[in-house]
């Protein structure tokens, strides 16, 4: 009897140790997390500071991989060496997956696939056109090209040897300007795969070992945690465009100018601090060019200037051609990626020369009008006798006394002849001309 309840109890243990063990690798399964990071935008600070935080929290709170969905036309260089320098130096699996269907890593964000431990695309995407172009977007000449170029190349393909890729097809894409197809990418070797979702990228890499790190990737079933953009991020980054900074600094520039012009507005002067502050974080955050800011500045002074300098307009004119001047190498620090452009340059320009225009014209049509103030503009005026020593006159009353000394007649229309150093109205009858209104 005892052994058959022994056998009962040792067959129940090992039911419930049969069950809970796919219930333990389950919940081992479950614990396996991959940050999703998504970018569909240009490689720039905002974008580099949103890129480098999703790597540090993949650190900090061990994830299995933290995964870059990347679409992208380019951006700044030096942008782009920061995300880099990150993933290189991540000790989480860093993948970068070029989707979804139709999407493109192209110029920095090339570079930026070669650079991690996993660059696998999907269907329908591309990747390349690398070559550096100058900030006009014509080819570069001569040994300056050659510089910029041995040097891109160099970089690249250095990240694509350490990663074991083909080396060649990554310095065409600088030195050619090659661009590959997701098929073709896989064929050469430039990216490990091709996943059509992300699930299925994850099954897909699962296992794998990174080169040069040795990171072994556990990534089947795990969990997938999407980020996106703050709202915060996302307003930083609209402001970082440069046609928008040169339009919050004209907008500045002129709400200051108007509020010079007429103090005491408020408006103006509040709109414009608020347009220059913006346009300003934009300067702070984007690389920019001394020489293109102080052409700038210039152009400022020039146009409040028009406002004490009698120039007939010449500083007006030149103030125009100074801020076109300077929006233009305003950014070139910056790249082919961030330039005014021209047309927008030339609005701005002219939109201001056109508003100081017409204000000089309304100062010089009033500073040409006869004394419109003052008591001396009620001579002429004509007026009702309201009672005895009162005169109305346009809705005010004044003390009054007709020129030869006769009682003022309540009721009666008197005209104004003079006004006495105590602002008494000297007044004449109108009783000749007061029967026109009357049938």
């Amino acid at each position: 009897m005892l052994s058959r309840y022994l056998r009962g109890f040792l067959l129940l243990a090992l039911t419930l140790v049969a069950l809970a063990a796919p219930v333990g690798a389950g919940g081992q399964d479950s614990e396996r997390r991959v940050l999703a990071v998504h970018l569909d935008n240009d490689i720039n600070p905002v974008t580099q500071e949103y890129v480098e935080n999703a790597v540090d929290r993949a650190e900090s709170e061990e994830f299995a991989a933290v995964v870059l969905v990347l679409d992208t036309p380019g951006g700044l260089a030096s942008s782009m060496r920061g995300i880099v320098k990150r993933f290189l130096a991540s000790r989480v699996p860093v993948i970068v997956y070029v989707a979804p269907p139709g999407s493109s890593a192209d110029s920095a964000g090339a570079v930026i696939a070669m650079s991690a431990d996993i660059a696998a695309m999907a269907p329908q995407t591309n990747i390349g056109s690398s070559t550096p172009i100058s900030l006009g977007g014509e080819d570069i000449s001569k040994d300056l090209r050659r510089k910029i170029v041995n040097d891109a190349a160099a970089y690249v393909g250095e990240l694509a040897r350490e990663h074991d890729r083909n080396v060649v097809a990554a310095r065409k894409m600088v030195t050619e300007a090659a661009n590959y197809g997701a098929r073709d990418a896989e064929a050469i070797g430039l990216v490990e795969l091709i996943a059509p979702t992300l699930p299925a990228l994850l099954s897909q890499v699962d296992g794998m070992k990174t080169v040069p790190k040795g990171l072994v990737l556990e990534t089947a079933g795990a969990q997938i945690e999407n980020v996106e953009m703050s709202f915060w991020q996302k307003a930083r980054d609209f402001l970082v465009d440069p046609n928008l900074i040169a339009l919050m600094l004209s907008i500045g520039l002129i709400g200051i100018v108007v509020e010079l012009w007429n103090p005491g507005l408020i408006f103006p002067g509040t709109v414009g601090a608020i347009s220059l502050i913006l346009g300003l974080y934009g300067l702070q955050v984007l690389p920019v060019s001394l020489a293109g800011l102080l052409l700038m500045i210039l152009a400022a002074a020039f146009f409040v200037a028009e406002a004490f300098v009698p120039t007939h307009g010449a500083l007006t004119v030149a103030g125009g051609v100074m801020f076109v001047l300077g929006a233009l190498m305003l950014f070139d620090p910056a790249g082919d990626a961030y330039q005014v452009s021209f047309p927008v340059a030339i609005g701005i320009a002219g939109t201001l020369a056109l508003l100081v225009g017409i204000a000089l014209s309304r100062v010089v049509r009033v500073a040409r009008r006869p004394v419109a103030v003052g008591v001396e503009e009620l001579v002429g005026h004509s007026g009702i006798v309201r009672r005895a020593g009162m005169v109305q006159i346009n809705g005010e009353l004044w003390r009054a006394r007709t020129i030869d000394g006769v009682p003022l007649v309540p009721g009666e229309h008197v005209r104004v002849e003079e006004v006495e150093d105590d602002l008494r109205l000297v007044v004449g009858s109108m009783a000749s001309i007061e029967p026109k209104g009357r049938s």
